[in-house]
């Protein structure tokens, strides 16, 4: 018999399909010309980063890191049961899928910082940019349009990932992570720990007022 639960709280997939939507827009802005749209996504994306990271300490159960973040050992046990055929018997990120979810905090975050400090060389600059030298500027610059090809080789993996599962192994991923629940072929249901949307806004606007602030304080010491 087949039993639904919950397994991703709601503040984690509000973070999933914001970051998602956000990275889109950053890529479409970028390509466009948009850049004044664009410097203004860039912040919002490390506030959504910085809430993510806290999150993934004193957030839900499958939303914690150390719920899914795991050793060589793990990982290849994991590949092991995935090759035999087997069925992963835990819930949430699995050992593998966690390296993916720590590469895009870490292209975003890299995106999102490097932003602060480049220049188009025209008209528009990062808010920071006046903070460094004019190479310093050009190399900084250099390495965002890197990381947006990054972005997009994740972002590829992460798709390649979510359809081998779909058609691969019979699992949706895609589903769960819209509404937060999945369906398990046992009777035993996993006991989870979920927190608050009150909590996870407290932590959102703590987030945002931290980067804004942040990058207000450093902007005015380049006045």
């Amino acid at each position: 018999m087949r039993h639904a639960f919950r397994v991703w709280d709601g503040p984690t997939r509000f973070f999933h399909w914001c970051l998602a939507a956000l990275c889109v827009l950053l890529m479409v802005t970028g390509e466009a010309g948009w850049l004044r749209v664009h410097m203004l996504t860039g912040p919002a994306v490390l506030a959504l980063i910085l809430f993510r990271v806290v999150w993934g300490v004193i957030g839900s159960t499958t939303s914690r890191f150390a719920s899914f973040v795991k050793g060589p050992t793990e990982i290849f046990a994991y590949i092991a049961v995935v090759k035999a055929g087997g069925r992963w018997p835990g819930v949430g990120h699995n050992p593998l899928g966690a390296l993916s979810v720590l590469a895009l905090l870490a292209v975003s975050a890299g995106m999102g910082l490097t932003g602060l400090f480049t220049s188009d060389d025209i008209e528009t600059d990062g808010p920071l940019a006046p903070l460094v030298s004019s190479s310093m500027v050009k190399l900084v610059s250099g390495f965002h349009r890197l990381g947006g090809t990054a972005v997009l080789i994740v972002a590829g993996v992460h798709l390649a990932a979510i359809l081998f599962y779909r058609f691969g192994k019979g699992e949706d991923l895609i589903l769960p992570m819209i509404t937060g629940m999945k369906t398990s072929e046992g009777e035993n249901v996993p006991s989870l720990d979920f927190k608050s949307w009150r909590l996870a806004a407290m932590v959102c606007g703590i987030s945002a007022a931290v980067v804004w602030g942040c990058i207000g304080y450093l902007t005015s010491l380049a006045e």
